[in-house]
């Protein structure tokens, strides 16, 4: 189990704890009231631990309070783990970020890209470009997912099984083979769209090593950054350290019990769903970004170089464009990309005057759709986890305002 404590006195690193309490008196009035059941707060600055908080329940129904040792879903905050372990194989010369994904999987040789039509028949086109080993990094790969069905594709892949991850008893490769056959939004490297292109990118991994996912992510990051309790499934023995998934009540009131995964898995899932299939604790991540913040290292530890991690949290989308410019919609109805853009596995910063948010330019971050959150900025030397298991995450405005609340907190 995790142990978390605080390291340093806030003010000998350049922070002010009375401001640092804003962010408690700020997050605990979601508790306070039943928006969110619980959640973790863990604000590190030169790489110690300057304040630790936590409120609320991991269960509220068993009365379990969320404490360092709460056991969460990572969702999508698995994404940049994953992006990690690919870069550490490219800085091996395994593939190329211009390489076709159709080298590594076939089928994505034969799709084709979306016209007009309905889901029923669509009309579709060759591709005029591949979708390559970048566009998975970034999510321009013109992949998608079934679970907004507000397009013809994404009603496709609905009708297909596809609603976030893959029909029960299909496994990545065989995800991988269904993905392929259906048409993409775009022609790759053209526009950002957030769906599976992560999920992709773990197999290519899984096929230039020969191993599955979860060895791949366990050889690579999880092991020699000593995240231990990080997996694709739990004990059954820590089961009870789990935070299941609440929603808010159409007709308001204290939010309620809404779990997509139940029961917990228990052993090796059929489907390891690189793109949001972890669980972690905040002690595990919290080792996750201060191996970001470390410019690759932590430790003595160094699993990517300097230069490799800069360049993942440069903007890579197409012409230098922001989300706003290029994104084909707003990420779970978050209305902040404006001047935010998408590196390697990060979301970056383009203009930080543009993004109307009290932000750093050298932030990488990202966020999921259960409410995880995490921000790394080398510049200033502070890294912020903020863990709930809330969704949808646009219902209340917990980006911005955790990055408000932090940068305010700044003193030095």
């Amino acid at each position: 189990m995790g142990e978390l404590k605080i390291e340093v006195d806030p003010a000998e690193v350049g922070l002010d704890e009375a401001r640092l309490r804003r962010m408690d008196d700020y997050f605990q009035a979601y508790v306070d009231d039943g928006r969110m059941p619980g959640w973790s707060l863990l604000v590190s600055k030169r790489g110690q631990v300057a304040h630790l908080a936590h409120a609320g329940y991991r269960h509220v129904e068993n009365g379990l309070r969320v404490d360092d040792d709460t056991i969460w879903r990572l969702a999508s905050l698995t994404k940049p783990i994953v992006s990690v372990a690919a870069m550490m194989l490219y800085e091996q010369g395994a593939f190329g970020l211009h390489d076709p994904v159709s080298d590594y999987i076939p089928a994505f040789g034969e799709t084709r890209v979306y016209r007009n039509g309905m889901a029923g028949s669509p009309n579709t086109d060759p591709l005029l470009e591949p979708i390559r080993i970048w566009h998975l990094l970034t999510h321009t790969s013109g992949l998608t997912v079934g679970a907004w069905q507000a397009h013809p594709v994404e009603q496709i892949y609905a009708q297909a099984g596809y609603i976030w991850d893959a029909p029960p008893g299909v496994d990545l490769a065989g995800a991988c083979e269904g993905w392929a056959g259906f048409p993409l939004l775009f022609t790759p490297g053209t526009q950002w769209n957030y769906g599976v292109s992560v999920d992709v990118l773990g197999r290519v991994l899984e096929v230039v090593t020969g191993k599955s996912i979860d060895e791949v992510l366990a050889d690579l990051v999880l092991g020699p950054l000593g995240m231990t309790e990080t997996s694709f499934w739990v004990d059954e023995a820590q089961t009870h350290r789990v935070v299941p998934v609440y929603s808010p009540r159409p007709e308001g009131g204290p939010a309620f019990r809404n779990d997509p995964l139940s029961p917990l898995p228990t052993s090796k899932p059929t489907f390891l769903s690189a793109g949001g299939g972890l669980f972690t604790t905040l002690s595990d991540y919290h080792r996750f970004c201060q191996f970001l913040l470390g410019g690759g290292e932590l430790h003595g530890t160094r699993l990517l170089g300097t230069r490799t991690l800069a360049y993942m949290g440069k903007n890579h989308l197409p012409g230098g464009a922001d989300l706003a410019a290029v994104g084909r919609r707003v990420m779970f109805g978050q209305p902040t990309y404006e001047g935010l853009g998408f590196g390697l596995g990060f979301q970056t910063v383009v203009d930080a005057a543009a993004t109307k948010i009290l932000i750093s330019p050298s932030e990488i971050s990202w966020y999921s759709g259960y409410s995880t959150l995490f921000m790394v900025d080398p510049i200033e030397q502070l890294s912020v986890q903020f863990f709930s298991s809330f969704a949808p995450v646009k219902t209340y405005p917990l980006y911005g305002r955790l990055r408000q609340l932090a940068y305010q907190a700044l003193i030095d």
